[in-house]
């Protein structure tokens, strides 16, 4: 009895949820009317942020899951819908992302003749968390426990390995650069705007994560985008911190290396709640205990990072 409650309970859970999905990508699914000239906005969760800057009459794009929730059926109304649309704004992807005909230029391929494509780049920045890294491990696939996000000194310390708690102005600056650099050499493959230029003069808001941009990147890439679309001067301030769900701390050596004007952060902000760093380093270092395979996995992958880390020590 207790066991079908709870089952019940699961499954109205995920009712609800898949009714609220819908919902909100209302248009997508075609449960309300899709504007006149409308386009469409695809990649990551960056995306949705690009969307809401540059959405306006000039220029009206629906709303659509991230790229990475889309299953094959969403693939399929993703197709149709860029048969009718007039622009498609997308960070590049490779062709069969997932399996699925997700490639920009499978995307491509299905929109009408005169429709316009503005490629736009994946950001990511490291100048205000130098020590964080997210990382996609093919092999494994579950992202560690309560921020999806794994710093260099958490992982330092599962491996044995010595690093220091901060690094000096010169090293952040240094991280800062190769993050920057690497974002210039994908921006030089073919894509039709830049962000790399935005990140000078580095400011709080630049950056929630290392890959989630704040506001100070998203509203002047939104003006290049809307400018490549052919409606400049229509980007679009949302009035609200962008992409702000999650928020890594914001520590003091960080703050001293770029003279900020801005206080530190010691914790983390999940969901409007503060998430104690500590809580999130002792989850951390029981997961990496409990997965030899998995560190070693990251050690390798962050093993430039750990570098400039140790070389500080």
């Amino acid at each position: 009895m207790g066991a079908e409650k709870a089952g019940a309970v699961s499954l109205a859970d995920h009712g609800d949820a898949v009714i609220a999905r819908r919902t909100h990508y209302a248009e997508f699914f075609g449960e309300a009317p899709v504007p006149d000239g409308y386009g469409v906005v695809v990649g990551n969760c960056q995306a949705e942020s690009l969307r809401l800057v540059i959405s306006s009459d000039r220029l009206p794009a629906i709303r659509i899951p991230a790229v990475h929730e889309l299953d094959a059926d969403e693939v399929s109304r993703l197709h149709a819908l860029l048969s009718g649309a007039s622009f498609l704004v997308s960070q590049p992807i490779r062709d069969d992302y997932r399996g699925l005909p997700l490639g920009t230029a499978q995307l491509r391929a299905s929109l009408p003749v005169g429709a316009r494509v503005v490629l736009v780049p994946a950001v990511r920045f490291a100048g205000l968390h130098p020590f964080q890294a997210v990382l996609r491990l093919p092999a494994f696939p579950e992202d560690p426990p309560l921020v999806a996000y794994h710093d260099v000194r958490t992982v330092a310390e599962a491996a044995g390995l010595r690093v220091p708690a901060h690094l000096p102005s010169a090293a952040v600056h240094a991280v800062a650069d190769a993050s920057v650099a690497e974002l210039r050499r994908r921006e030089a493959l073919g894509l039709d705007v830049a962000a790399s230029d935005l990140f000078a003069p580095v400011v709080e808001d630049l950056a929630r994560t290392v890959n989630h941009p704040g506001n100070a990147l998203f509203l002047p890439l939104g003006e290049r985008i809307a400018a490549a679309l052919g409606a400049p001067g229509h980007v679009v301030d949302p009035g609200r911190p962008i992409l702000a769900s999650v928020r890594a701390p914001l520590e003091s050596w960080v703050v001293d290396a770029w003279d900020l004007d801005a206080e530190p952060r010691p914790d983390w902000s999940v969901g409007g709640e503060t998430l104690r760093a500590d809580a999130v380093r002792e989850a951390h270092l029981a997961y990496y205990a409990k997965r030899p395979a998995l560190l070693a996995a990251v050690v390798d992958r962050m093993a430039p990072l750990l570098h400039t880390w140790t070389a500080a020590a």
